[in-house]
């Protein structure tokens, strides 16, 4: 029964980072309810091992970003001339603005890793996080509902709205912010419709996250142990056919329902968090 119950726990908690980690809701405040306050996965193995279990669902969820947008990660690299089957020609997204938009959030996560994981990794940054990330989202809709985007395709984008989309993500290094509410709410405040500031963000994503989980990963290499070890293949496949599910939903629905419903709904999480933790 215990092993069901670790299967079950990891099933659970994929399910989490697929739904979540590139919505604009905040896996970190999900993950505060579902795991901290329900299945406590720190206590069937080690919080070291749970938090190492963390990481490599988020590579499930990254994976699944690589597979909806391979055409175009091909393309950036130079290695494919056609995007879902179209030639794409003049002025389009490259390997430059996905740097460029990389930077800024990569700097400082370098220079204030240490920081944030002692200061900002509490139930209380992470509510104010959420509500703040919402009142973000707000503003963006807003902003756009006076004026109409004036970048309604990735191959329009320029180094100049990479640049300060990526400087939104710098806001993400706060916990519970989100990195794709962030982005996405800088990328419609910078001219880029909902749809384009979505793919821009989760295209951006990919490189950012997998070196952060990567490094996590070797740092932690020793926690994947033989026993451990279904529990993480049981988590990092559910999350990828989450984020599988998700991001295609997602990706559908943005430019209809903008991000104020997101907003709504991390208020109310914040809420929740606030009523049972503080």
């Amino acid at each position: 029964m215990d092993k069901l119950w670790e299967l079950i726990v990891a099933f659970i908690l994929g399910i989490v980072e697929g739904l979540t980690e590139f919505a604009p809701v905040s896996s970190t405040g999900h993950m505060i309810l579902v795991d901290d306050l329900w299945l406590k996965s720190g206590e069937i193995f080690s919080p070291e091992v749970a938090n190492t279990f963390k990481v490599v669902i988020q590579l499930g969820s990254i994976l699944a970003v690589v597979i909806i947008f391979k055409d175009r990660f091909l393309n950036i690299l130079g290695l494919k001339k056609t995007i879902n089957g179209e030639k794409v020609t003049g002025h389009k997204l490259s390997l430059v603005q996905v740097l460029i938009g990389l930077i800024p959030a990569g700097v400082l996560g370098l220079l204030f890793d240490d920081y944030i994981d002692e200061h900002l990794f509490n139930f209380e940054t992470v509510v104010y996080a959420l509500i703040v990330g919402a009142i973000l989202m707000i503003i963006a809709d807003y902003t756009q509902k006076k004026k109409k985007p004036t970048t309604t395709s990735l191959d329009q984008i320029t180094n100049k709205q990479a640049f300060f989309i990526g400087l939104f993500q710098c806001i993400a290094l706060w916990p519970g912010f989100s990195r794709s509410g962030s982005t996405i709410s800088g990328g419609v405040l910078m001219g880029l419709s909902h749809r384009v500031a979505a793919d821009f963000t989760f295209i951006m994503a990919v490189p950012i996250m997998a070196g952060a989980s990567f490094i996590s990963l070797l740092n932690n290499w020793e926690y994947i142990t033989s026993a451990a070890l279904p529990f993480f293949i049981v988590g990092f496949i559910s999350a990828f056919i989450f984020a599988l599910i998700s991001i295609r939903f997602f990706l559908k629905l943005i430019d209809r329902i903008k991000l104020t419903p997101f907003a709504i709904y991390r208020i109310i999480i914040a809420i929740i968090i606030i009523v049972v933790f503080l």
